[in-house]
């Protein structure tokens, strides 16, 4: 077990509206404005040299396609890993658990959407709201176990367009 972990919780990056296109929410894909954007703050991130190990992330197209960009543009191309803790309205004590298999990595990245990414992010600072997430938008909490067993410190809260100016 390490000494303490970075989680880095992120709300998907742009993705097609819902409509007669995609019935199913769960097959909405990003929009190619969407990718390119993300891209754009996944390398800011690598600029950062965040250090992410495992990259969990919802099921759901969307959440997934963030989830592969972001693991493309980090260096040693983390793997990505689909749980149904960070699908929409999954319960918290699931995450927890899911964190917990992953106890023997530093860094690891969340991908999610929102309104559930927010609650997350507060929950794991010890905050009872929710934070509001923008679409790619990410923050880094630093905790000292797995599963955290109090709150963890809120590292930084970045929009998309800080991130992405950081990859020029």
């Amino acid at each position: 077990m390490a000494d303490s972990y970075a989680l880095y919780v992120i709300r998907h990056a742009i993705a097609a509206d819902r409509g007669d296109e995609y019935p199913d929410d769960a097959i909405r894909p990003l929009t190619p404005h969407g990718t390119s954007r993300f891209r754009k703050v996944a390398r800011g991130l690598a600029a950062l040299e965040a250090e992410i190990d495992v990259i969990l992330t919802s099921p759901m197209v969307r959440a997934r396609q963030t989830a592969e960009i972001l693991s493309q543009q980090l260096r040693g191309h983390p793997p990505v890993v689909e749980t149904a803790a960070l699908e929409p309205g999954a319960r918290y004590q699931d995450l927890f658990a899911e964190l917990g298999r992953h106890a023997r990595v530093t860094g690891i990245a969340l991908v999610g959407h929102q309104p559930g990414i927010g609650e997350i992010a507060a929950r794991l600072v010890g905050h009872r709201g929710s934070f509001e997430f923008r679409k790619g938008a990410v923050c880094r909490i630093d905790i000292d176990q797995l599963p955290p067993p109090g709150p963890g410190r809120l590292r930084w809260f970045a929009p998309p367009k800080m991130l992405a100016s950081l990859s020029r």
